[in-house]
């Protein structure tokens, strides 16, 4: 039996010194593309008053930077408290000026549907269904949002008064009416002290008058709405 020896293929020793150059390189690039990728990593920008989100954690953030967070905050927190506070004013001024028993739209409602029930206001302005009442003479169409001309102030004597007057339109006429009411120190309701009507050319029309009464009577009244009723 005979040990055949076969030498290596001149191929062989020919490939085995590129080898290693490869396997270098290819390492190399490997170092080079983790260093360059770390050094990449993008910066966050510094936190202002103006570019905040609150993403950025607490503790992460500079002195600086945690005063333009506070900073922020408490601007935030000013406008919602001025945002409720004005909301409040907006409703409480709807509360007493509109939705208020005692508000003087109320008492225009109430002296209105009385002039649309009155048998003289109704034969000299015309059917019911067809008489309007409102405000100031405007440019404004809407008639519902003419202005009012109304006061409230108190006398000597501490009573309140709030006077006020406005315009009524029928088929055949207009008018003006004026209202004065009186709420009495210690009492919760007003009174009337006179309404009436003007209608031109005809005699005024007086639906409330204090004054026409005897000194010292007491006429029998009824209370609705919060006003003292003949």
């Amino acid at each position: 039996m005979k040990l055949i020896l076969r030498p290596f293929s001149p191929i062989s020793y020919h490939l085995l010194p590129q080898l290693r150059p490869v396997v270098g390189i290819r390492s190399y690039a490997t170092h080079h593309s983790t260093t360059s990728s770390s050094s990449a990593a993008p910066k966050r920008r510094a936190v202002t008053p103006f570019n905040d989100n609150g993403f950025v954690p607490w503790r992460e953030l500079s002195a600086t930077e945690k005063a333009s967070r506070a900073t922020q905050q408490s601007f935030n927190f000013a406008l919602v408290v001025l945002g409720v506070a004005l909301t409040g004013g907006v409703a409480y001024f709807l509360y007493q000026d509109v939705f208020s028993p005692d508000s003087k739209t109320a008492y225009f409602n109430r002296a209105a549907d009385r002039i649309k029930k009155d048998p003289q206001c109704l034969a000299l302005l015309g059917e019911s269904k067809k008489i309007t009442a409102h405000g100031e003479e405007t440019a404004n169409k809407w008639r519902r949002a003419r202005p009012i001309a109304s006061t409230s102030q108190n006398d000597a004597q501490g009573n309140q008064h709030l006077v006020m007057h406005f315009y009524v339109e029928g088929p055949l006429n207009t008018g003006i009416v004026n209202v004065h009411l009186v709420k009495r120190v210690g009492r919760n309701d007003f009174e009337y002290k006179y309404f009436f009507v003007d209608i031109k050319g005809h005699q005024r029309i007086y639906l409330e008058n204090a004054d026409s009464q005897p000194f010292g009577s007491d006429p029998k009244k009824f209370k609705l709405f919060g006003i003292s009723w003949k």
